[in-house]
């Protein structure tokens, strides 16, 4: 395979260790463009589907393009839908505008869509559970074309589907469409989680989740998958007592194109007291593979918050990685090939109060000396939030580090309150939030400020306010204790494996043989 480098020379594309380039096509495989796809009646079948429903619902309409119009262009999207086991659904193909090429004040002026932060899930969740409510699960078809649009937007015609007798005019869009900036927009307990196309439906009462869906598939065009199973990439198994999430599919997916699903597994994700520096190692002739895999272990941490310390750091080369970096990559993918089934699990659970732990490795990164943050909340037994992030500044001591990570993690706790109340689920108890620095805990009980602390005013005055206001308790806890410490550091076998468990971090039963 070749590429164009910017001065328009062909040069030979480059690919990193265990990875093979397959170029060949197959109705097994997803294609890349119109003239892949055209090859094959499957997804000639999938590109008629959408027509069809871009005409019936009136999407466009064909005019001649005006002089100096902003036209945007568009292209085709495959994807192979499967079942959670991994058989096949359906072939899918989706029309999508090519949104870049939009003006901000010509063509779109707000954006917005309805994604749910992954946080609110497994909040949501986690009550849901607890209380044994319906989850459902529903899909809305063709979501984008419920939405008008107000204002003037052109797109080019689709790829293989011109009209014969007007091939130069162009799409005068009258419905939002994939791509575009502007494209989406009592007694019983009910709740509606939307992630654009895909939603949940979660009720205290069947018989109201049931008519609910009734009526909203009157209005839309809706596929009522059952009981929730698989979201977001996101397979859910149900016991009695647990419910297990896992992304052991989307892993296993990112270990074959990454050349790595039948490496040797690893027992931690991260080599102890080893720390990545951007000048280490000999720079990737390309490093499009680098990225793309940091990015698809960013979207694995929504189930797997063990690895969150791991893929924060290889996340801060993206720039210019390394080699070095691309081994501490793969270190992670093997330690996740030996723990392909596990993932975040659910309790069942009487106990709503929230409690967090923050922990801060102070000025770890050899670069510029900054601190990383960590943070674990959890509501009862359940994790809902995590977070390990390096910090803006450097910290002159690390009861400023360990300070920082206590205003995250406070900030984080305001916000899941602020969601409990909307859902009406009484906060009857103040947060603990459990920090290993009684220095720390010292300053938040009583801010002193001096010349070592008058920098750290606005954090001194958030955590404190909200202690002032009996909405947060700040207590010590032991380092041997701490549950924060996975994400701000790499640890030893038997200090990463405890830990992982008190995350509830554990193997599917369905697969646990095989782990």
């Amino acid at each position: 395979m070749v590429t164009r480098t910017r001065d328009n020379t062909r040069k030979t594309k480059s690919y990193l260790d265990y990875v093979t380039y397959h170029v060949s096509c197959t109705p097994s495989s997803e294609p890349t463009s119109f003239q892949q796809a055209q090859q094959f009646p499957v997804w000639r079948d999938a590109m008629n589907t959408e027509i069809t429903a871009l005409h019936s619902n009136q999407t466009w309409v064909l005019v001649p393009a005006p002089p100096k119009a902003n036209i945007v262009g568009c292209k085709w999207v495959y994807r192979i839908k499967r079942h959670p086991d991994g058989t096949l659904s359906r072939y899918k193909a989706r029309l999508v505008a090519k949104g870049f090429h939009q003006t901000e004040g010509l063509d779109y002026n707000e954006t917005f869509s309805p994604v749910i932060k992954p946080t609110t899930i497994r909040l949501v969740l986690s009550v849901a559970f607890s209380h044994r409510w319906d989850i459902r699960q529903l899909d809305v078809n063709n979501a984008f074309l419920h939405g008008d649009l107000s204002e003037t937007v052109y797109m080019s015609q689709p790829p293989g589907f011109e009209d014969p007798t007007r091939p130069n005019h162009v799409c005068l869009l009258k419905k939002a469409l994939y791509g575009l900036k502007q494209a989406p927009r009592g007694q019983v307990t009910c709740y509606i989680l939307v992630y654009v196309d895909d939603i949940i439906i979660i009720g205290s009462r069947s018989t109201f989740v049931n008519s609910l869906i009734t009526k909203l598939h009157a209005q839309f065009a809706l596929k009522d998958m059952g009981t929730l199973s698989y979201f977001l990439g996101i397979q859910a198994t149900h016991s009695e007592d647990t419910l297990h999430l896992s992304q052991q599919r989307y892993l296993n997916e990112l270990l074959q194109r990454t050349g790595l699903s039948q490496c040797k597994p690893l027992s931690t994700p991260v080599t102890p007291g080893r720390q990545l520096s951007r000048y280490s190692g000999i720079p990737l002739d390309d490093p499009t593979l680098y990225r793309s895999t940091v990015g698809a272990l960013q979207y694995l941490v929504l189930t797997r918050p063990e690895i969150a310390y791991a893929v924060s750091k290889v996340s801060q080369f993206l720039q210019a990685p390394t080699d070095r970096h691309w081994v501490a990559v793969k270190r992670i993918l093997r330690y996740l090939r030996g723990t392909s089934s596990r993932g975040l699990t659910i309790h069942r659970s009487i106990n709503f109060d929230l409690h967090a732990y923050s922990d801060a490795d102070w000025v770890g990164c050899p670069d510029d000396r900054r601190s990383t943050t960590g943070y674990c909340l959890f509501i009862g037994s359940n994790l809902i939030s995590w977070s390990s992030k390096k910090q803006h500044t450097v910290a002159r001591s690390s009861t400023e580090a360990e300070y920082r990570a206590l205003a995250q993690a406070s900030a984080e706790i305001r916000w899941v309150m602020s969601i409990l109340c909307e859902l009406c689920i009484p906060v009857t108890i103040p947060p603990t939030l459990w920090c290993d620095n009684i220095r720390a805990t010292y300053l938040a009980a009583n801010p002193v400020f001096h010349q070592r602390t008058k920098h750290l005013r606005i954090d001194l005055h958030f955590v404190r306010d909200m202690i002032l206001s009996r909405t947060l308790v700040v207590k010590y806890i032991p380092t041997g204790l701490q549950l924060a410490d996975v994400l701000t550091k790499g640890l030893t076998f038997a200090r990463f494996s405890s830990l992982r468990s008190k995350l509830n971090i554990a193997p599917n039963i369905q697969f646990e043989g095989a782990c």
